[in-house]
């Protein structure tokens, strides 16, 4: 059910798309961005920690299967995680929620490490991927609302590649977290979770300071609080850059509402862009599987059929170059645009990882991690615009939810299944150590890069430099002469209710 409060003529977001980079967007950068991070150093301690987990003494006496098990509950609960968080994003704020999911993730960390038994384990990890999926759709939504147009297809992308910063730090503190002769065998792997902990209270402390979204408050009435969070930003820029800043050339006219009803909004963004509904689930499955089939799975395979018995030097360079791709990369997403770039980075990822899995049995751990570096190269900055994309091309009063459907369906269908899978053809595999039966993982991961690769070729959307109002114009905006029939259409609807 929505109620119309009133009706708003605003120029708040093309005030906000006109700034100058200034310190005060890398706080934005930090306090929410750094969320990522996070989430590598969780997905890292887990991959690298398989081993120490399997002991019945020292770990949780843990098969591989579990240990893809575990994988598979911790994405489960981040699919859940974002849809209920990313629904109440849209409908509480920004802020509120992405303290909450922080706060939730926080918990969940800490109750890993006091795991007595693999059910507290796998329960614990299912919360602690509740809160990550809450802080996707909070933290998507927000960032993309706060930077201005000339610059969000960068921090987006290389905000979400620094999910490997996290990986890389993590794959560093577990080499001498689960050495015996630093670290008793017992304690090293619960060290390891609890130091997540610890790093996401320094975040929270960063991430008071970031307000709540303009745009959010304006569309539900709270035009008042807006207006003084644009006027303290605008102030704080000229004065970090001390640059004039341009006169905005645009306003929009909304019909304000306390909220809107989920099913309506749902249906209203299927009717109206269906096209970019099926671009992002594939863009989103076919990231999901990739990631969290390889990632999660990657030090049980290097253990298993390799000989490895340190991994953390192997996933820290393979962190790198997945960091490096996104970074590096990033500023190309607003310069030659994200449709070309997208359908780039997803089809040529996909045709290198086809032919590791063709030459897979010739490979050493070096070999292996090395061609695992030049695939993610690229595989990083393309899966980091997949959220770019979902953020983006949908309406203002759609935007978390949209990126946590997008979020949730997309990794159940791949971020589910892919570690499964990977765990059960690991496990099928180790008695005769043959490495090449694990290939048939990596043609299908292939498969779906270089599919949603060509579904972005067709159905992206040149959204590069554009403010996101232009993109996709909220629900509630005020109907002008030349909209369309469905889109008048889908607002009457919309506004009935």
């Amino acid at each position: 059910m929505s109620v119309e409060i009133g009706k708003i003529a605003t120029d708040i977001p093309a005030r906000l798309d006109r700034l100058p980079w200034a310190r005060w967007h890398w706080l934005v950068v930090i306090g929410l961005g750094a969320v990522w991070i996070l989430d590598g150093l969780e997905v890292t301690i887990v991959g690298s920690m398989s081993s120490a987990l399997k002991p019945s003494d020292t770990g949780l006496g843990m098969s591989n299967f579990d240990v893809g098990l575990a994988g598979a509950v911790y994405v489960a609960g981040a699919c859940l995680g974002a849809l209920l968080f990313g629904q109440l994003t849209d409908r509480l704020g920004r802020k509120r929620l992405f303290l909450v999911t922080l706060a939730v993730y926080t918990v969940a960390t800490v109750l890993t490490a006091f795991a007595p038994a693999p059910w507290w384990y796998f329960i614990a990890r299912f919360l602690t991927g509740a809160g990550i999926g809450g802080e996707y759709a909070a933290i998507n939504s927000a960032i993309d609302e706060l930077i201005p147009a000339a610059y969000r297809g960068r921090v987006d992308v290389a905000i979400n590649g620094s999910f490997w910063v996290g990986a890389a730090a993590g794959s560093l503190l577990t080499i001498p977290l689960l050495d015996p002769n630093v670290i008793d065998a017992a304690w090293g792997w619960r060290l390891a979770f609890a130091l997540g902990a610890v790093l996401a209270v320094g975040i929270l402390v960063v991430r008071r300071h970031v307000p709540e979204s303009p745009r959010w408050l304006f569309i539900h009435g709270r035009e008042d609080e807006a207006e003084s969070i644009v006027r303290d930003i605008e102030r704080t820029v000229v004065d970090e850059t001390g640059d004039r800043l341009a006169e905005p050339e645009e306003s929009i006219t909304v019909r304000q509402r306390r909220s809107i009803g989920v099913g309506l909004i749902a249906r209203t963004v299927i009717t109206l862009y269906p096209q970019r509904t099926i671009l992002c689930l594939s863009l989103f499955a076919g990231q999901a599987f990739l990631y969290n089939a390889f990632f999660f799975t990657y030090g049980d395979t290097l253990t298993t059929f390799l000989d490895v018995d340190q991994t953390g030097w192997y996933l820290a360079a393979f962190a790198v170059s997945n960091f490096l791709g996104a970074l590096l990369l990033s500023p190309l997403f607003d310069r030659i645009g994200r449709v070309r770039m997208i359908t780039f980075t997803y089809v040529l990822s996909g045709v290198l990882l086809a032919a590791a899995g063709v030459f897979l049995g010739r490979f050493d751990a070096v070999g292996l991690t090395l061609m695992g570096a030049i695939v993610f190269f690229f595989a990083s900055a393309g899966a980091s615009a997949a959220y770019l994309t979902a953020s983006e091309v949908f309406p203002m009063e759609t935007r978390a939810l949209c990126i946590a459907f997008f979020y949730a369906l997309g990794t159940a269908i791949g971020g589910i299944s892919g570690p499964l899978f990977f765990g059960w053809l690991i496990e099928r595999a180790s008695d005769s150590k043959d490495i090449t039966a694990i290939a048939i993982g990596y043609f299908i991961g292939a498969a779906l890069m270089i599919a949603a690769g060509i579904v972005e070729a067709f159905l992206g959307v040149r959204a590069e430099g554009r403010s996101l109002e232009s993109i996709a114009q909220p629900l509630t905006v005020e109907d002008s002469e030349d909209s369309g029939e469905d889109r008048t259409e889908a607002r009457r609807h919309l506004a009935s209710h």
